[in-house]
Formats: structure tokens, sequence, C-alpha cells
């Protein structure tokens, strides 16, 4: 969830943020502090200096503060990285599949929620990064769908990864 707060809204950000923990609460739901974290509009654009940036971010209850309000990574991402991630979670969402066939839900209702979470999760997005994967990053995923096929999460008509792509970029 992403909580968006005009800079001429700064003043009220520690009561939208005790909003979010009490809807949580009341929701039966537990925010995970450690996960969690305010940026100013500035650091989210990446400027070094502003009057948001000298104004310090309030704490989610249970966070401990970090020492810099404005912290800027440089971090570099490659599609291969990016494909390598995103079949690694894909691959663990297989288990949460073995559950649900477990618990009697039909091999159509399971390429359903195979459909739905993994093959939207491996194309999100594709028009920006299929241009940068390469070869072997396409085989990994395919890999990856012929062996979700053969355990019957996975279509038996879903189109090879390469085809989905150029389909997105279609699209």
């Amino acid at each position: 969830m992403y909580l968006v707060i005009p800079a001429a809204s700064v003043s009220t950000r520690s009561a939208k943020t005790d909003n979010i923990v009490a809807w949580a609460a009341q929701n039966n739901l537990r925010l995970n502090t450690s996960k969690s974290s305010l940026k100013s509009s500035s650091a989210i654009a990446g400027e070094e200096s502003c009057k948001l940036c000298r104004h310090r971010s309030p704490t989610l209850p249970g966070k401990a503060r970090s020492r810099s309000s404005a912290s800027h990574s440089s971090t570099k991402i490659s599609a291969s990285d990016h494909i390598r991630r995103v079949v690694s979670e894909s691959a663990q969402t297989l288990y949460a599949l073995r559950v649900l066939r477990h618990h009697g839900l039909s091999d159509v209702g399971l390429q359903e929620v195979f459909r739905t979470v993994v093959v939207s999760r491996l194309t999100y997005a594709s028009t920006t990064w299929s241009g940068f994967v390469t070869a072997a990053d396409i085989q990994r995923v395919d890999a990856f769908l012929r062996r979700s096929k053969r355990c019957g999460f996975c279509p038996l008509d879903l189109l090879n990864f390469g085809e989905q792509l150029a389909e997105c970029d279609t699209q």
C-alpha cells in the first residue's frame, strides 16, 4: 500500500499513518513495521535538497527511526536479475498451489489461480523490460512453465514466454 500525501498536507501525515495502523488492527491485520517506511516526496523523486527533506518523517509504531531521513540508493537491477527473482517467487507459489490441490481445488481452478497469480507476475510491466531479456532468461522461464505444466498447475495451451512477451507488446 502506498500513502501519498501532498506537500501542502505534510502536517497531517502522523494522523494518516495512525489511521492506517488502526484500520489494520480493526481488520485483524498486522502491519509489518520492519518493512514499512515513510519517505518525503523529495526522497521518492530523488531530489537532493528541498524543504521536505529537512522535516523528520514520523516513525511507524514499533519501528526505530533511521539516522537519515532521506536515503538514496543507487541499486542497479538488470532484466536477468528481475527474471531470476520473479521465477524464484513464482516457484514458491507452487507450494501454495499444492496446498490448494490437497484441500480439493480442481485442476481447472488451480490453472486459473496459476494464470492469475504467476503468469500476471511474470508478464507484469513486460513492455518496459522485455527488450533487455536474454535468450537464457526466456529459457529459464520456459523451463519453469514446462515444470508447472507437468505438475498440472499451468494450462497446457499457455504460450511460451517469448510469445507471451510479444503478445503483451502488441496489446
